[in-house]
């Protein structure tokens, strides 16, 4: 089987609860969505629209000397094989920024608002070696840039608010650069991991720390004590007269087959 990873998928939601990252990434069942604030989004667009094109040297100290030229594209990796893994897997993602550096290289960076922390910098160093192994192993026509010699990420930590005029303001705040070490011994091992997690069987339920394990928690209870309802409402699947059992994905909850994923039979509420 090849699992397809996202960056997002190997910071956020592996950090946040491995049941629901296994539940997403292997049986395409994903927490339901939740709407992000946008201002995060509208400041990095911005700021990719100002400083494309510009040197490197002006947005912050300590970058990396090269100019900016690529914004927002999308990455593929060639499949991935990891020794001593059954499984493999592929990334696909998109980058924030790549910039030329002047001896002809190249530097990945994104851009983050809010102030820096080695435990954040450390899980953003995931994302930052996807597109890496993306640009440099790229599947066939995606995007191709090598070598890759720098990895960074610029924090805006806003700091000052001053009012222009009656309708308009200006955010102001320090510009920091945090240059990532690029170690993909380390990074192709933690994929070792990430895909020996998605081989092996289900972890529990995170109930303490995940409100989405809670939930399934709390509805595997109800059913539990409600068996007589459940046998005379219980589906057979329509692909192979299985019993079927009830799930929940984006859209609502939904009868699967209890053969997932041998068998795909569905069935609406």
């Amino acid at each position: 089987m090849n699992y397809k990873l996202s960056p997002s998928d190997l910071t956020f939601l592996y950090e946040g609860c491995k049941h629901c990252f296994v539940l997403k990434v292997k049986h395409g069942i994903p927490q339901p969505s939740i709407p992000l604030p946008a201002i995060f989004s509208t400041i990095a667009s911005l700021q990719k629209e100002y400083y494309s094109g510009k040197r490197l040297e002006e947005i912050c100290r300590g970058v990396p000397s090269g100019t900016i030229k690529h914004g927002e594209k999308w990455v593929k990796t060639n499949i991935l094989e990891l020794p001593g893994c059954e499984s493999t897997c592929s990334i696909h993602g998109r980058f924030d920024i790549v910039a030329e550096l002047d001896d002809g290289s190249f530097a990945v960076l994104d851009f983050k608002t809010g102030s820096s922390s080695d435990a954040k910098s450390e899980m953003y160093a995931r994302q930052l070696h996807c597109y890496a192994l993306a640009l440099e192993n790229p599947a066939p026509g995606a995007l191709q840039l090598s070598p890759i010699s720098k990895l960074g990420l610029i924090y805006f930590t806003p700091d000052k608010c001053e009012k222009l005029d009656a309708t308009r303001q200006k955010l102001e705040g320090e510009m920091q650069w945090v240059e990532i070490e690029r170690n993909d011994q380390a990074f192709l091992n933690f994929l070792k991991d990430v895909v020996s997690l998605l081989d092996g069987p289900m972890p529990d339920l995170e109930v303490e720390t995940c409100n989405w394990c809670k939930y399934h928690s709390k509805k595997s209870n109800i059913m539990h004590h409600q068996p007589h309802t459940i046998e005379k409402t219980v589906p057979k699947c329509p692909k192979c007269d299985s019993d079927m059992v009830l799930k929940s994905g984006k859209f609502g909850d939904f009868w699967s087959c209890k053969n997932f994923p041998d068998c795909k039979g569905t069935r609406n509420i």
